[in-house]
């Protein structure tokens, strides 16, 4: 078995990502012998992180942080999936079963923040991988990286399936007074088997709710994004009324939604897993997605649905002037059933 040096020659600061692609590289994940295996079966990798703030374009923000790389939640539409390629890792079971966790993202941050240069622009937490997976509740990197940008006031929204984020409420509130803080909760569905099927590895979607009302409850900005919606996992008239129903019976300040699209390595797990689980669908999803979004008649159609069911249930969308820190789209005209 292939050991690369790297894992052990950095005077104890512990690999950089680039070290991890490079040995993952030659001698596979399995040469990644300081990863530790815990109770949920996933290894655990810790990385030395260079930055934490990481520049994006073509969003409708400009910076993120992501603690984690790899996501135990494993949701089978993960766009993210495709990004563990980066590492050499692949985009089905190594994304949810090989974490990378920058154990000194929290120092990097606070360095990064008092940056004389560093004008305080709003940043999206959690848009790579959830910053609140079960992990998260034994480093506490996502909580340490809230405390230090409450210390330097700097706007925030966070992206997120973990209703561990009610933990830390605390920080949230008083972030909320001095700069702009919202939780997006994503729920794409309330529909018990479509949420057994696509998302395995995620919390209940009413125990996600319940976690809106806790933070709404104490004064924090907290909605919903209904993303993605899945072609004929969750697309239906009466499971997208359903879903809209609970988000406002919980209390979100507001919702949001898009359609799954698909790239890269997303696209062909998704397809494999449709494959095994689901063969006759794959013609279908093969004309929807011969593109990376589906056509655009079907995108307005699901969001017009949704639109409507806003104003039924008077929830507004969104609820921040930065937009949603995620992006995702939609299927084809073959009949809003689907």
């Amino acid at each position: 078995m292939f050991i690369s040096p790297l894992l052990f020659d950095l005077g104890g600061s512990g690999p950089t990502t680039r070290d991890i692609a490079r040995t993952v590289k030659q001698g596979g994940s399995d040469a990644l012998t300081e990863a530790e295996r815990r109770a949920d079966r996933a290894r655990y990798q810790e990385v030395a992180c260079r930055s934490a703030l990481n520049p994006v374009k073509g969003m409708p923000f400009d910076w993120t942080l992501n603690p984690y790389r790899g996501c135990t939640h494993g949701c089978h539409y993960c766009y993210a999936r495709r990004y563990h390629a980066q590492f050499e890792l692949n985009a089905d079971d190594e994304f949810a079963s090989v974490i990378l966790v920058k154990k000194n993202f929290v120092d990097v941050l606070t360095r990064e923040l008092a940056r004389p240069s560093w004008k305080g622009e709003y940043v999206a937490v959690g848009t790579a991988t959830d910053c609140y997976q079960p992990i998260e509740g034994h480093y506490k990197l996502t909580r340490g990286a809230i405390a230090a940008l409450l210390r330097a006031r700097n706007p925030i929204g966070i992206v997120t399936k973990g209703p561990m984020v009610v933990r830390d409420r605390d920080l949230l509130v008083e972030l909320s007074k001095v700069a702009t803080a919202t939780v997006y909760v994503s729920v794409p569905t309330v529909d018990e088997h479509a949420w057994e099927l696509l998302e395995p590895g995620t919390a209940h979607p009413l125990q996600r709710l319940r976690a809106v009302r806790e933070l709404v409850d104490a004064g924090i900005n907290a909605g919903v994004l209904m993303n993605p919606i899945v072609p004929g996992f969750s697309s239906s008239r009466a499971k997208l009324e359903r879903t809209v129903k609970a988000i406002a019976d919980h209390g979100a300040r507001f919702v949001g939604c898009n359609v799954m699209f698909l790239e890269d390595g997303t696209r062909a797990h998704f397809m494999r897993f449709l494959e095994t689980e689901f063969p006759s669908w794959v013609p279908r999803y093969e004309r929807l997605y011969e593109k990376k979004y589906a056509p655009q008649d079907y995108r307005k159609q699901v969001q017009g649905m949704i639109r409507l069911l806003q104003e039924r249930y008077g929830l507004p969308p969104r609820g921040e002037p930065h937009e949603k820190p995620d992006v995702r789209s939609e299927p084809e005209q073959v009949g809003f059933a689907w």
